[in-house]
C-alpha cells in the first residue's frame, strides 16, 4: 500500500509517500519561516494562504521525485488537528479531494500521534510498550503508550507548553524568531550563573508548568543590565532548567509504569541539551530512549503517513467530510 501523507497543521507544508513494506520512499517540505519572521510568530491567515499556493505543487514533486503516479496512491492521510483551522482544513480539503477523485480511503491523523509515532520511521524502531515524552510548540505531554491507539495520558502542561516558553523567553532576549532554535544557540556561550526554578518538580506527579519560569526569566533579566552575556547566561539557566525539569518528569514516569523504554519526538526534542540530559537519565535508569531523526522531530509528512498507512491497513477509513479539528484529545483516538 502507497499512502501520500500531508501535513498542514501549522507553519510547514509538507507531504510524504510511505509503503507498507519498502517504508519511506519519498518526502519534501515547506518551510513558512521567513513568510512569518517579520511578525516575529505565525500568523494564522498567511499561514492558510501559503499551504493553498504550496500543498500541490508538493505533491507533484513527492509523486514526480518516486516516479509513480496517482494511479499508484491506495490512501491518502492528512493531519486534522489539533493546529490552526484554517491550515488544517486547506490539507483536510485537499486530501478528501483527492481521495474522491482517484477513488481511495482517506484517514484524518492526529497530528500529536504523527509526532508519537515518528521513531517508528527510523531502522530500529521501539517496541510497544514504551512511555512518549511529546514536546512540541503547543504541548508537553507524557503518555504510556501499549499499541497504535492505546495510549494512557500520564502529564501534561497546566499552561504555557515547553516549546512556548521557549519561544516567549527568546522573545524578551530579544531573539528573532524561530526563538527555540535561536535560544538554544545563544545558551552555547552562557555560563553557569544563574539558578533558575525546576518547576512542580517538588511534589509529587508528572503534571508541567512553565508559565512562572518564564516570568522568573523576566525577572532575572530585568536585574542585570542586559549586556550579551548576561542574555546568554540566562538562556543557559532557563534552557537547564527546561532540560532537567523534563528529566525528572519522564524518570517518574519511567518508575510508575515500570516501562523500560522512553520515545521523545516533537520539535523541541531537536534541542541538544534536552536530549542529552534525558540520555544521561535514561542510561541511570538502565532505560532505552529513542529520537526521530532531527528533520522528523518538527514537522513533517513521513509520520503521517506512517501514521495513517497503520490506521488504514488495520481497515479503518472515513467518509468524504471534511474532518478538522483545532481542539482533539488524545484519549479519541480508536485503538487498532
Amino acid at each position: 500500500m502507497y499512502v501520500l501523507g500531508i501535513e498542514s497543521s501549522c507553519d510547514e507544508t509538507a507531504v510524504a509517500l510511505y509503503h507498507a513494506s519498502k517504508g519511506l520512499i519519498a518526502h519534501t517540505l515547506y518551510s513558512q519561516i521567513a513568510t512569518h519572521a517579520e511578525y516575529g510568530g505565525v500568523v494564522p491567515e498567511l499561514a492558510s494562504r501559503d499551504h493553498i499556493r504550496k500543498l500541490v505543487p508538493l505533491i507533484k514533486t513527492v509523486l514526480k521525485e518516486a516516479e509513480l503516479t496517482a494511479k499508484d496512491i491506495e490512501g491518502i492521510a492528512y493531519t486534522a488537528g489539533p493546529g490552526l483551522m484554517g491550515s488544517l482544513l486547506v490539507g483536510a480539503a485537499t486530501a478528501q479531494s483527492l481521495a474522491w477523485t482517484w477513488q481511495i480511503p482517506a484517514i484524518a491523523v492526529h497530528h500529536m500521534e504523527g509526532h508519537l509515532l515518528a521513531p517508528m520511521l527510523e531502522d530500529n524502531p521501539p517496541t510497544y510498550p514504551f512511555v512518549a515524552l511529546l514536546i512540541s510548540g503547543g504541548h508537553t505531554m507524557l503518555i504510556e503508550v501499549r499499541a497504535i491507539g492505546k495510549y494512557r495520558l500520564l502529564g501534561e502542561s497546566l499552561d504555557d507548553a515547553a516549546g512556548e516558553a521557549f519561544d516567549k523567553t527568546a522573545k524578551m532576549l530579544g531573539l528573532e524568531y524561530p526563538g527555540g532554535p535561536k535560544l538554544a544557540e545563544l545558551a552555547r556561550s552562557g555560563q553557569n550563573r544563574f539558578k533558575f526554578p525546576r518547576p512542580m518538580t517538588d511534589r509529587p506527579g508528572l503534571e508541567f508548568s512553565f508559565s512562572g519560569l518564564k516570568t522568573f526569566t523576566m525577572n532575572a533579566l530585568h536585574a542585570t543590565q542586559q549586556t550579551e552575556q548576561d542574555k546568554a547566561d540566562i538562556a543557559f539557566a532557563f534552557q537547564q532548567a527546561i532540560a532537567e525539569t523534563l528529566s525528572i518528569k519522564c524518570k517518574r514516569a519511567l518508575q510508575q509504569t515500570q516501562l523500560k523504554t522512553l520515545v521523545v519526538a516533537g520539535g523541541v526534542s531537536a534541542n541538544q541539551e534536552i536530549r542529552q540530559q534525558l540520555q544521561q537519565m535514561a542510561t541511570k535508569e538502565g532505560a532505552d530512549i529513542r529520537f526521530p531523526r532531527p528533520e522528523f522531530c518538527t514537522d513533517n509528512g513521513a509520520m503521517i503517513a506512517y501514521a495513517g498507512c497503520q490506521r488504514l491497513m488495520a481497515g479503518q477509513t472515513q467518509n468524504l467530510e471534511i474532518f478538522a479539528r483545532p481542539r482533539w484529545p488524545m484519549e479519541q483516538l480508536i485503538s487498532l
